[in-house]
């Protein structure tokens, strides 16, 4: 039978404990959200999505083509101007998702006779882009610099070394600056994804490379996504000019993708040109995570140290975390539940988000209801 085996492996997911299902939610909701990535609270903010509504009635709700056809509008080229501006380097280029945007960065810049030195704790999207780039991969231990190192001593052709700056699961920061250090001893290239780093670190909320002084640098190349700190949708590759020009010759999701929705250009644009307005969101999310890291752990859980926005609480099991996320969220505070395969440790969390519009008593109430939840 077609697709046979697709029951054998439902069957041993739900032995496993790791069933995955869709939850849609409503426009309004009454729960207390911990759970999203809107680490600034600015996706519903009234200048955010006005700014995504002006952009769909001035240009549409689709952007009609791939970038290279009709999907470039000038607002395209706004938003790539100015995030470019933001974060201190040379050019920007807009893509529909994050997603698509570490598969370009990754792909392109690892032809066939390279080498991609990958860390262990990679996100998704940078370990896929390893797989579809055409040169070879050898993955290292995390946030290890002499692993890093020692991957280089073994290849003597081009090079490339592919990191997130603030890891997804336990929101811990990668050792950038040692890593560009690695790179240039070896004459490789960096790719860092900042998808949890900008809005959060650096000054006024620029990124984690602004942060580590690596800003503009001319072997240095930035992945972000617009879809956290800045309420929207897209991604972008930031770094020098020459390597943005490079993508849009050579990079297939850009070249072969649709261009990204104005409605979410626009919305983007806004939220930038708001976070440079009050750059003390960016300083707030960071308090509310070190708040929330602070009383949990004096609750007696064990929760990891967040370097950004991101809070990790240790579950006992697959299940227990699902159960224990399920109970948060009927006692009204939705949290993420990361299980494996999503964790490469294998150790299921709850991750908690911070956000830099959270009040004191909502953070107050999620310790609380984590507590009176915990299994």
């Amino acid at each position: 039978m077609a697709f046979g085996w697709i029951d054998e492996q439902a069957e041993l997911r739900r032995r496993a404990g790791l069933v995955r299902t869709l939850r849609p939610r409503p426009a309004e909701s009454p729960l207390l959200d911990l759970a999203s990535n809107d680490y600034l609270g600015l996706a519903r903010h009234p200048e955010v999505t006005e700014g995504a509504a002006r952009a769909a009635r001035a240009w549409g709700g689709g952007a009609t083509g791939s970038r290279l056809v009709t999907g470039t509008t000038e607002l395209h080229t706004e938003l790539e101007r100015e995030l470019a501006d933001f974060c201190g380097v040379e050019a920007a280029l807009v893509f529909s998702s994050g997603y698509a945007a570490n598969l370009a960065a990754v792909t392109a810049l690892a032809p066939h006779g390279s080498l991609i030195v990958s860390d262990a704790g990679n996100h998704a999207s940078l370990i896929d882009g390893c797989r579809l780039a055409r040169g070879t991969t050898q993955v290292v231990a995390h946030s290890d610099p002499d692993a890093v190192r020692k991957a280089l001593q073994t290849h003597d052709g081009p090079a490339v070394v592919v990191s997130d700056t603030v890891f997804s699961v336990d929101g811990d920061a990668a050792p950038l600056a040692r890593f560009a250090e690695a790179c240039r001893e070896h004459g490789a290239g960096l790719v860092v994804d900042d998808a949890h780093g900008l809005g959060v670190l650096g000054a006024g909320g620029r990124g984690a490379p602004h942060a580590a002084g690596l800003a503009g640098a001319d072997d240095v190349v930035v992945t972000v996504t617009l879809s956290k700190s800045l309420g929207s949708q897209g991604g972008a590759v930031l770094g020098p000019a020459r390597v943005i020009d490079h993508l849009v010759n050579a990079a297939r999701t850009f070249i072969f993708d649709t261009g990204l929705a104005p409605a979410a250009a626009g919305a983007a644009l806004a939220a930038l040109r708001l976070l440079r307005r009050e750059p003390e969101r960016a300083a707030r999310a960071r308090e509310v995570a070190s708040e929330l890291h602070a009383r949990l752990t004096a609750a007696g859980h064990q929760a990891v140290r967040p370097d950004a926005a991101v809070v990790s609480v240790r579950a006992p099991s697959p299940e227990e975390a699902v159960r224990w996320a399920a109970e948060c969220r009927a006692a009204g505070l939705a949290v993420g539940c990361f299980r494996p395969p999503s964790v490469p440790d294998g150790i299921s969390r709850l991750r908690l988000t911070a956000r830099a519009d959270l009040s004191e008593g909502q953070i107050e109430r999620a310790v609380r209801v984590i507590g009176e939840t915990r299994p």
